[in-house]
């Protein structure tokens, strides 16, 4: 059952040389206003603005709204815009509600909806949209309210190098406008992050003509499965072979296999392959830091690795025994070493470990070096998504229907955290491989 309440409109306190726009109060303070609509979950769970602000609601016929967690802290620092000119604002926490300038604004939650044509600057960076301020136990989150649309702008030129071919920039766009749109669920605070947690979101300051167009070439379109947003994970280099999402987070979805890729080969890319060389008395030091002590240490090797050649146990040799890492804690010994990806060969050689690995990232799903390959060759965005999500469709947004509490509303934890489900970030790297941005 829908519902057409809506908060009540209020203004801030007066404060001496601030002039605040009109806003909207948080919970409790709804009334009947609007034909605008929220839905019936999230009233029950006393979350009526959430929710609002969580729907395609302000921004027009067909339009989808995101909410972005862009900054949060003991205080935010806000510039808006107020009569034409940039305000400053500094956000806390006073008992149970927000402060503005250390004045009690007297609601835990407030909403500033957006102006046509103006943005709102967030801890020093601009955003396109509104801002959400709600306080979260002792500090405040900023939750950027932006058109899916326009927070796209501010995110495939973050992800991928705005240079790259038009075809290669589609594919990006599409994916990313997937991963978002797989993450929007009403009874959450935010549906996503601004980091490489998430997707990298640089606001305005990111936005390029070359990835606009893009973004305006792909508009509405998605990757979908069974009538739902697919997981669109991907990473910058496969290494010249696809991971399973099976193989790194034990989550098999029939359209994330392992596969070989040689359009991530013709690229060469400055990590298609590499070599890294660690003295073994670090690699000793860094193993203890994981509970291996095996006295001198004399060899490591891979003991089991995944389909496509990704480690996945680990196998030290010493002066007094043999132990083994696997898994996630596998992943992270290599990392803590310096590796770019775990699509590794080992050997002990002239007192170090010699590390010759191919690719960087988790290598689930597209690459984005492999997405440049295909684009050289004349390959469509299209076609590129076929070939990393195998079964999988393009389709339109608005004849989708996420379903909130699906794998594609995971939540924001990493997958070798267990309060988190497995499938999360766009850009998540076996357990431990940090997310960098593609160079030019």
């Amino acid at each position: 059952m829908l519902s057409p309440l809506l908060p009540r409109r209020v203004r801030w306190p007066a404060l001496p040389g601030l002039v605040t726009p009109e806003l909207v109060t948080g919970p409790g303070h709804g009334r009947l206003a609007s034909r605008c609509r929220f839905s019936h979950a999230a009233r029950q769970a006393g979350s009526a603005l959430l929710a609002l602000v969580g729907l395609a609601l302000a921004s027009g016929a067909g339009a989808t709204t995101l909410r972005v967690l862009v900054s949060s802290g003991p205080q935010v620092h806000l510039r808006v815009s107020v009569g034409g000119a940039l305000q400053p604002w500094q956000v806390g926490v006073q008992g149970a509600n927000l402060t503005l300038e250390g004045r009690d604004a007297g609601s835990p939650t407030l909403y500033l909806a957006p102006s046509p044509g103006s943005v709102v600057e967030i801890a020093g960076k601009a955003y396109r949209g509104g801002v959400l301020l709600r306080r979260e136990g002792p500090g405040v989150q900023a939750i950027n309210v932006v058109d899916l649309e326009d927070y796209l702008r501010g995110v495939v030129a973050a992800e991928m190098p705005a240079s790259w071919p038009a075809a290669a920039l589609a594919a990006q766009a599409v994916i990313a406008r997937t991963y978002a749109a797989s993450r929007i669920d009403p009874k959450k605070s935010y549906d996503t992050c601004a980091t490489e947690r998430c997707q990298v979101y640089g606001g305005v300051q990111a936005e390029h003509p070359a990835t606009d167009a893009a973004i305006r070439a792909t508009a509405g379109q998605v990757v979908a499965f069974a009538g739902q947003p697919a997981q669109t994970f991907f990473s910058s280099d496969s290494g010249g072979y696809v991971a399973s999402s099976h193989e790194v987070w034990n989550t098999p979805l029939p359209y994330l296999i392992a596969q070989a890729d040689p359009h991530s080969v013709s690229a060469g890319g400055p990590r298609a392959s590499w070599e890294l060389s660690v003295p073994l008395s670090r690699v000793q030091g860094v193993a203890a830091d994981y509970g291996v002590r095996v006295g001198a240490l004399r060899d490591v090797r891979v003991s089991r690795a995944s389909d496509s050649g990704r480690v996945q146990e680990l196998t030290f040799s010493g002066a007094s025994g043999v132990e083994r890492l696997a898994g996630a804690e596998a992943g992270g010994f290599m990392r803590a070493l310096g590796a770019q990806s775990s699509r590794i060969t080992l050997r002990v050689e002239e007192g170090a470990l010699q590390v010759q690995g191919a690719g960087m990232g988790h290598g689930v799903g597209l690459s984005q070096y492999g997405a440049l390959g295909m684009a050289r060759a004349g390959h469509t965005h299209p076609q590129m998504l076929a070939f990393y999500y195998p079964g999988t469709n393009l389709s339109a947004l608005a004849a989708l229907r996420p379903e909130p509490g699906s794998p594609a509303q995971a939540s924001g934890e990493a997958p070798w955290e267990t309060r988190g489900a497995p499938l999360v970030a766009a850009r998540m790297f076996l357990p431990s491989f940090p997310t960098r941005q593609v160079s030019e």
